[in-house]
């Protein structure tokens, strides 16, 4: 019996954190699981085991502080969790995405008159029949519960109940209670653990290029409370922060001694998401590019055949796409001048149309790592002289919208000492693949392709991809209409490759986190790359055609193609380097070509090919 009576003690005392401090356990526990069951998808029934054990944490630490303190630590938790969940909920209701870093950074950036009219236009008393109303129902009755304690202790009110009953019922009810708690930690700490290591994993990196890397591996953390969404926000935004620092400190040391303005018009593309072997240029049976293929057959289009990207990241590509840093540089990206900043110093009148990196409020963490750069508001007056205001659901929307800056005046390509610069992002093959297309232009469907071996839905996918692949090939060749009267030059590039039942894997998209082998590489870094010149630009530059023409079988990594673009543009500077520029007599091929920071690419194939060709197998596609 002494026995039973003990066991029982040591079960109370287990759950006697959550009896010194029961109304903060029970609403804080309701207001988690009401704001994640009702406001986002991403809460799974084992979260409700991880909320319990995070607010019996809280309430284990509320013991140890004296009664006087422990009011206000209690204070401030209700403030923090009711404030971020209101927050959160909110940004579900209005803009169908929980709170994100690109969220803080606009209300970072918002004025108080547009604040102001933000309130006017957002907040009203509908809000209260949406999700947000259980949330503010909860502050409600928490708040009135407190007032009527308060009163209750002023007033030294009794319940009047018969003590010795209430002893005899807390000596069953706590021990099974304690019981209760055991089960709730025992589960929480056995199905959630690895969520809460990767939490702790994802908040102590020191670059954000590494949290957007974490966030693609399979054992991501799940923020499943607003308090973490919103902790990790303002984490993100710091980290971005530093790195804008850096860039805006470089922007102030940029210098350009000369520029010949070689090349009066300028035109980088920048596809998404670009299966070289799903394009007729490099050997695909299927027409996917047969606009580009034209060109390519009468000469005026140079194809590129060895070209890799550095990433399989289009965030990270796009900081070594923009920056003049290169793999192996001392130093990070953010630590060089940005190629758009050197040309606009050098006279050249920079645009830039996006269909992907415009600040938005449901924009994911990967948009912002690769945007914010782009979009922070001293460097994007820095690299561009016109923008875009807009996103388009398909990319003739990046067409339209350099029409209308042509047409308004604010661009100018054909007239005399013009020197253009313009950067038109696509959004290219980027998933869901199906969603890339109109539906009038889409041609293949499943029964395009009896001789592979797929499910049905793969077919579809497949299908869908190559669809993507021929609009893509219509928009790139009409941006080339546009300037076949002018004297320009056209490079093209997407981001980086993109799995689509490629050999050996029967899948699509990409695998983040797997080790970069040369079956990997050769699906998701090896990228099409091509320079087009157009009729007067070739007869006034017969020197430039013969250097990309000597160029095309070279080995090259899309981290270098700024130095490149300096040589275009004929601009002199101590940043542009030879043997980087792949049009230059003195590049380097021999250079390692380095992905992910770990592997070799030129190693990878090398090897790849010594195999082929001791088995005596073709190469793959």
């Amino acid at each position: 019996m002494k026995f039973v009576r003990l066991l029982g003690r040591l079960l109370g005392y287990i759950f006697y954190p959550i009896q010194k401090s029961p109304a903060f356990f029970v609403f804080m526990f309701v207001l988690g699981y009401v704001c994640n069951r009702l406001g986002t998808p991403t809460f799974s029934e084992l979260g409700i085991f991880e909320l319990f054990a995070d607010i019996y944490v809280l309430c284990i630490i509320l013991t140890f502080i004296p009664w006087r303190v422990r009011r206000w630590v209690k204070g401030v938790v209700y403030v923090a969790m009711y404030l971020t969940s209101i927050v959160d909920m909110y940004c579900t209701v209005k803009f169908g995405s929980t709170f994100t870093p690109t969220m803080l950074l606009l209300m970072g950036e918002t004025t108080g008159s547009e604040a102001s009219e933000f309130l006017e236009s957002y907040v009203d008393w509908g809000l209260l029949r949406t999700d947000l109303g259980w949330v503010l129902l909860i502050m409600l009755v928490h708040v009135l519960y407190n007032v009527f304690m308060a009163v209750a202790r002023r007033k030294k009110l009794r319940l009047g109940m018969d003590m010795k009953l209430v002893h005899r019922m807390a000596a069953v009810v706590l021990p099974l209670m304690g019981l209760l708690t055991i089960f709730m930690l025992e589960k929480g700490i056995a199905t959630r653990a690895e969520n809460k290591k990767a939490f702790v994993r994802l908040m102590t990196y020191d670059n954000i290029g590494d949290v957007e890397h974490e966030l693609t591996r399979r054992d991501k953390a799940e923020l499943y409370l607003p308090v973490y969404r919103v902790a990790f926000s303002f984490y993100a935004n710091r980290l971005a922060a530093r790195q804008i620092d850096r860039l805006v400190e470089a922007t102030g040391k940029l210098r350009v001694d000369s520029c010949s303005a070689l090349s009066p018009n300028i035109v980088l593309i920048i596809g998404e998401s670009y299966n070289k072997h799903h394009s007729q240029l490099y050997g695909y049976s299927k027409p996917t590019t047969p606009r580009q293929l034209r060109r390519a057959e009468r000469g005026e289009l140079a194809v590129f055949t060895d070209v890799v990207a550095p990433w399989n990241l289009t965030s990270f590509v796009f900081k070594h796409l923009f920056s003049l840093y290169t793999v192996g540089d001392s130093g990070d990206w953010c630590d060089y001048p940005l190629f758009p900043e050197l040309f606009r110093k050098a006279g050249y009148r920079v645009t830039f149309v996006t269909n992907q990196f415009l600040p938005q409020a449901k924009e994911a963490v990967y948009d912002f790592s690769g945007g914010f750069f782009l979009n922070n508001p001293a460097l994007s007056k820095a690299q561009f002289d016109v923008r875009n205001a807009a996103l388009h659901r398909y990319d003739d929307g990046v067409l339209a919208d350099y029409d209308r800056l042509l047409g308004s005046g604010r661009l100018a390509t054909d007239s005399a000492g013009c020197r253009n610069l313009i950067i038109l992002h696509l959004k290219g093959q980027h998933v869901s693949y199906r969603d890339r297309v109109p539906q009038a232009q889409k041609r293949f469907t499943a029964g395009a392709y009896p001789e592979l071996d797929l499910k049905p839905h793969d077919k579809w996918v497949m299908a869908d991809y190559d669809n993507a692949t021929l609009y893509n090939d219509s928009i790139v060749d009409e941006v080339l209409r546009r300037f076949e009267d002018k004297d320009a030059i056209v490079v093209y590039v997407p981001d980086h490759g993109e799995e689509c039942f490629g050999e050996g894997i029967n899948t699509f998209g990409r695998l983040h986190s797997a080790d970069v082998d040369y079956r990997l590489a050769h699906e998701e870094f090896e990228i099409p790359f091509w320079i087009w010149c157009s009729p007067r630009y070739a007869e006034a530059r017969p020197g430039v055609v013969e250097a990309i023409a000597g160029a095309k079988g070279r080995p090259m990594m899309t981290d270098r193609l700024a130095h490149t673009l300096l040589r275009l543009a004929g601009i002199a500077c101590p940043y542009y380097r030879e043997q980087s520029d792949v049009l230059s007599p003195r590049y380097d091929a021999g250079r390692p070509r380095v992905l992910k920071n770990s592997v070799d690419y030129n190693k990878l194939k090398a090897e790849h090919e010594r195999k082929h060709k001791a088995a005596g197998v073709a190469q793959p596609r």
